[in-house]
């Protein structure tokens, strides 16, 4: 097990981590996810060893880790730009961490080419040795970063933004690929990206990062449906927000109406409100629930759901997912009104506001 725990990491006068404490399991694959300069680069060089905290300690399986230099922690590390030696053969590359061992630790000759060339088939690089980075295309050059880094045998892998030099298709090739060889050898690791739907597709658990602190933690399938806070909810996936008015146990914008759950929320005075564009549905009349009216502006279809562009009727803008079977059915066009049902909507009252009148 890998812990943070109450670490603080200063810049000047700027607060990179604040009192920030993180578990992870032996086995787990862990993304930390957050805007630009959210503390996440900074949290994954602290358990790394290459920054020190100002406050705070990391454990390595129960023992203090934090004054420990990166080669005892026994760490292995991706950088987003491969960081390749460009003057070593792909073979060296991924021999220079057994090479560079203490003597007493170091291999046999014998013994680094039988890994070196185990690790270059398991990347699927097998008979690419001799070739030069420079040979490689991108995503060939992470695959040989990679190897580099587990030909160690560290007890924990950390990759910074690993596939945030990559075209789309090869990323998503990559990712597929590295949760695959994760599961197959049962590493431990921690990754920082920015690509939400990358962090969704690839971790076990999730950590949400914002302003050196952490929002919230948990598996992909808890942060997205069941967000903490509004700031989860608007950074993970496209989203509709609208400010409300709380009255009579509701959150109220235009003609939409949702009750609130929780009785102490009811006291407050404003609300947040979140609709993700395929948690509504369109008709053509009233159904019965909550609804309001919205017009449609302009129309994307090349794409797996088609999206809408609409203005609501308390004119807001609004964006609107649905099949292209419901988008025939209901013969939609520019300018036309429908009625809009939404299907799930996340609400969270102004604290501030709700503290003060209590």
């Amino acid at each position: 097990m890998i812990e943070v725990r109450e670490v603080t990491k200063r810049f000047g006068h700027y607060t990179a981590l604040d009192n920030v404490g993180l578990r992870v399991a032996k086995g787990e694959l862990v993304a930390l996810l957050g805007p630009s300069g959210s503390g996440k680069t900074t949290l994954l060089r602290v358990i790394a060893g290459l920054e020190t905290p100002d406050a705070g300690s990391v454990v390595f399986e129960n023992e203090d880790a934090t004054g420990k230099s990166p080669r005892d922690r026994q760490v292995g590390f991706v950088f987003q730009h491969y960081a390749l030696f460009r003057h070593m053969s792909v073979f060296e590359n991924v021999a220079f961490g057994l090479r560079v061992k203490p003597r007493k630790l170091r291999p046999s000759e014998p013994e680094i080419m039988n890994k070196v060339h185990a690790l270059l088939k398991l990347v699927q690089l097998d008979g690419m040795g001799s070739r030069s980075p420079w040979q490689l295309s991108g995503g060939q050059r992470q695959r040989v970063a990679l190897a580099r880094a587990l030909a160690v045998d560290p007890k924990l892998l950390l990759l910074d933004e690993p596939f945030g030099s990559l075209d789309a298709k090869v990323r998503k090739e990559l990712r597929q690929w590295l949760r695959q060889l994760h599961d197959q050898l049962d590493f431990t690791s921690l990754f920082v990206t920015h690509d939400q739907e990358e962090a969704l597709e690839l971790a076990d658990r999730v950590v949400v990062m914002n302003e050196g602190r952490i929002e919230q933690v948990g598996t992909p399938k808890e942060i997205y449906e069941h967000p903490a806070n509004p700031f989860v909810c608007e950074f993970l996936g496209d989203v509709n927000l609208f400010h409300c008015r709380v009255q009579q146990g509701r959150a109220q914008v235009g003609t939409l109406a949702v009750d609130l759950l929780k009785p102490e929320h009811r006291r407050a005075s404003s609300a947040l409100m979140f609709l993700r564009p395929h948690q509504m549905e369109l008709h053509s009349r009233p159904n019965g629930g909550p609804h309001f009216r919205a017009r449609v502006k302009t129309i994307n279809s090349a794409r797996p759901l088609v999206r809408l562009d609409m203005v609501t009727e308390w004119g807001e803008p609004l964006q609107v997912e649905v099949s292209h079977e419901r988008f025939a059915t209901l013969a939609l066009a520019e300018g036309c009104e429908v009625f809009v049902s939404p299907t799930q909507a996340r609400v969270f009252v102004n604290e501030e506001k709700r503290r003060a009148e209590a």
